[in-house]
């Protein structure tokens, strides 16, 4: 059972299955609560691990990789409020809210549990599983009333939320050896380190002496070949966990750069 509702705004996940592995790019600030199971979250080199009753906020503009897992015999479950740039704008002009420093929090932030959460999560709750989208409106106000509701409870998430800053410009070669698994395109990578793509692709060969998607093909092949032979992965596993998205792509550019199939590999 995969049960994914009830919209861009308000999300609860539910699943039966072993554990589920993925990866997404966090574009808004993303308030969670998990009801049963366990996660981990990679982003970059930081590991977060969260367990049943845990709430946290992940912080926007972001690549992780995530995996989710069920309590035995159950289920795992969790709800997510996506805290839209365009709602938070109107509430730090109905308040006037102002941030004097940018935010020096965590990537994902934990949150201590208070009856503030415990009471928005139940009202939520009776919403859970339908598979027909919430109306706008009340999900609008959903999302004001988390914000709010985070605010209060933690007054200094006010230099995350109204931070709309875009990212600056950052060290590429420090970026991109920590993230060159994730699978996007060079538009995010170049959005998420402060650059063009123009710049990205320029800066690129400036600092890596090769083109973007040769450096990336080569880095991940490398890697697929470390987990095959040395961590006994499987080529299913691996070719995915090194950021390739088609099999017979990847075998193609292995056995290319390697002159053996990946296959074939195995058996030496």
């Amino acid at each position: 059972m995969d049960t994914k509702s009830t919209n861009k705004n308000i999300l609860y996940s539910c699943y039966d299955t072993k554990h589920r592995e993925g990866e997404q790019f966090i574009a808004d600030h993303v308030f969670t609560y998990l009801i049963s199971g366990r996660s981990e979250n990679i982003i970059g080199d930081e590991k977060y691990e969260f367990e049943a009753g845990d709430y946290r906020l992940s912080r926007r503009n972001q690549l992780t990789r995530f995996t989710k897992y069920p309590p035995d015999g159950g289920i795992y479950e969790s709800v997510s409020i996506f805290l839209d740039q365009e709602t938070l704008r109107s509430l730090a002009d109905e308040c006037d809210f102002k941030i004097q420093s940018r935010a020096n929090h965590p990537r994902i932030i934990r949150l201590q549990s208070n009856i503030l959460f415990e009471n928005y999560m139940n009202s939520i709750k009776p919403y859970m599983g339908d598979k027909d989208e919430l109306k706008m409106i009340f999900t609008s106000l959903k999302v004001k009333e988390a914000a709010m509701i985070l605010l209060e409870t933690n007054p200094s998430l006010k230099e995350v939320l109204f931070d709309f800053a875009e990212p600056g410009k950052i060290d590429l070669e420090g970026y991109m050896n920590r993230h060159y698994r994730f699978n996007v395109e060079l538009e995010r990578f170049a959005f998420l380190t402060g650059r063009s793509l123009a710049t990205f692709k320029r800066d690129f060969a400036k600092v890596f002496n090769s083109s973007p998607s040769r450096w990336l093909q080569q880095k991940r092949l490398e890697d697929a070949y470390y987990l095959i032979t040395e961590k006994g992965y499987r080529i299913s596993e691996a070719y995915l966990e090194v950021g390739f998205r088609d099999l017979s792509h990847f075998s193609y550019a292995f056995k290319k750069a390697y002159g053996i199939s990946p296959s074939k590999l195995i058996g030496l």
